[in-house]
Parts: structure tokens; C-alpha cells; sequence
């Protein structure tokens, strides 16, 4: 909502003057705020765990899927980039082609990208082809004896070229992942919150009837201070807490966090900044393609 923005600044210096503490000592801003993130996602996704950083909301992210389906594997796309823990760097193509290498347990599909990749605009059903990819994935772990617990993406991969999936394929490839017993992440760390405009969340862009089981979010959500996100499903989070071992975070919700984080919601609001992302994108996407039209060397406009 940027640089400094005074309803910020004013909101962080007026919850510091009053109280910062961790979870376990109860306080509004944490209900409030979830209450608030749970209005712009869907109904199912109505459970809530607060971190400090997007790479620690998709490390919990994958812990809740593991515990969940009981399974291991992980399918991610290739040049995806979900952050810089172990566990992230592992399921991350970008990173660990270049560090240790891909582990057994991750499985790597083809980005979805009708402009460059396997299939591609000619095609006469490019989404069947790029969710068949999956499903070819997930039958050769099961013969190797091995059980998918996620299907990892960014819901618009970001590193990997600002690929905007073909409409559909999120719902095809669930149904292909959730038939083998795994959950669906949408990763919206970079690009949630209303970024893509016409939607507040990127994985809104497949439709209505598209439902992830895990949401990250991050980045964006306290305009630069640390705070992140994990929204999911009371039978996840059920799953997730039969252990007995309870999730903590010392500084995640803390009540100035949780302050930013409604002032953000606020701006946002307020500002219209969603329409504006789509006014303003608009304009330079019409811009940018007439560039296209003149210039051979300009391939695709993203």
C-alpha cells in the first residue's frame, strides 16, 4: 500500500504504545483479524495460523498436508520458488537444482504455459494435456509405492515467468490430487491480496467453483512489516492438532502484527487499491500489446 503509508505507521506506533506480547496471552486484534482475512476467502477455508514469514507459512503449509494425508510426496512445477527453509528449498526447482539436487519424495510437472511450454495455444485442450501431466506423475509414485500428500503451486508462478495458468486447470488437477489422498496449496505470497485486480486472490483467476484446502499468504499482508498466513479447513486443523502437539509461534499474531495487518486490509479498502490494479493493469497491458503488434522481437506480454 506503499512507502511509510501514515495509516501504517499511525496503527503499529499506537499497538506498540499499549501492548506486544505472544499468542498465548489472548488479545482482539488476533480474533479480529482473522475475522477480517476470512471475509475476502472462501467459507471452507475458516482456520487461521499467524507466522512471521511466507517461507514459514509454507513450511506449515506442507506439515499440515503431511499430517493430514498421512502421505510424504510432494508435485510442484518446474522453476517454482516457495522459499528459503530446508523443507522449502527441497520442493523449490529454482533452488535445489542448483544445491543438492531433487529429492525422492518431490515430483516435478510442467509449467502450464500455453505461450512456451509442452503444450501451447494450438493445442486443441491444453488444460486436459498439462493436468494429465500430473496425473501421469502421481500413477508413476504409486508404482514406485509412493503416496502424494500436496500438490504445491504458486497460483500464479511467479519466479518461474508470471505464468497465468490456463482457466480450469487448478480444478482438474485437485481432482487428480485429491483422488490419490493429497490437498491442494495455493501459494499467494507474492501474488494475493489483490494484486491481480479483478480478483482479491490469485487462485480466484480459475473460478468461482475453485477451492485450494491450503492457502500461504505473506509478503504483502503487513506492507514490509513481518507477518504472514496460513488459512485452511477445520479437518486439516483437526488433523493437524490430534497429535497433541500444539502449534506455537512466539511472535506470530502478536498484536502490533495484527494491527498492521487489519491497516493494511483497511488501505486497501479504502484506497480501492484492487480496482486500481485492474484499472492501471489494463492500461499498460493494452500499451504493452500494441508494442507487440509493432515489434516481432516482443513474444508474449505477461
Amino acid at each position: 500500500v506503499g512507502h511509510c503509508h501514515p495509516d501504517i505507521v499511525k496503527a503499529a506506533h499506537e499497538q506498540n504504545q499499549l501492548l506486544n506480547t505472544n499468542s498465548r496471552y489472548l488479545h482482539d486484534n488476533l480474533v479480529d483479524y482473522a475475522e477480517r482475512l476470512s471475509k475476502t476467502l472462501p467459507e471452507k477455508l475458516c482456520i487461521f495460523y499467524f507466522l512471521n514469514s511466507g517461507s514459514e507459512a509454507n513450511d506449515l503449509a506442507l506439515r499440515l498436508a503431511r499430517q493430514y494425508t498421512k502421505h510424504e510426496d510432494v508435485i510442484v512445477l518446474d522453476h517454482a520458488y516457495h522459499g528459503h527453509l530446508t523443507s522449502l528449498i527441497d520442493i523449490s526447482p529454482y533452488k535445489f537444482r542448483n544445491l543438492e539436487g531433487q529429492k525422492e519424495w518431490v515430483h516435478v510437472a510442467p509449467v502450464p504455459d500455453t505461450y512456451r511450454g509442452l503444450y501451447r495455444e494450438d493445442h486443441e485442450d491444453s488444460v486436459t494435456a498439462y493436468a494429465n501431466e500430473v496425473k501421469n506423475i502421481i500413477e508413476q509414485a504409486h508404482k514406485r509405492g509412493r503416496k502424494i500428500a500436496a500438490f504445491f503451486v504458486e497460483s500464479l508462478p511467479s519466479v518461474g515467468g508470471q505464468i497465468i495458468p490456463p482457466a480450469g486447470y487448478f480444478q482438474k488437477v485437485a481432482e487428480h490430487v485429491r483422488k490419490a489422498g493429497g490437498v491442494f496449496i495455493a501459494d499467494e505470497i507474492q501474488v494475493g491480496f489483490g494484486r491481480v485486480g479483478k480478483h482479491f486472490w490469485a487462485f480466484q483467476l480459475q473460478g468461482e467453483d475453485f477451492i485450494p484446502d491450503i492457502v500461504t499468504m505473506g509478503k504483502p499482508i503487513g506492507n514490509g512489516h513481518p507477518i504472514a498466513c496460513v488459512a485452511t479447513t477445520k479437518e486439516i486443523a483437526e488433523a493437524f492438532a490430534s497429535t497433541g502437539v500444539e502449534y506455537f509461534n512466539t511472535f506470530g499474531g502478536n498484536p502490533v502484527s495484527c494491527a498492521i495487518g487489519l491497516a493494511v486490509l483497511d488501505v486497501i479498502e479504502k484506497e480501492h487499491l484492487q480496482a486500481h490494479a485492474t484499472e492501471v493493469g489494463n492500461f499498460l497491458m493494452k500499451l504493452l500489446k500494441e508494442q507487440k503488434i509493432k515489434h516481432p522481437i516482443i513474444g508474449d506480454v505477461r
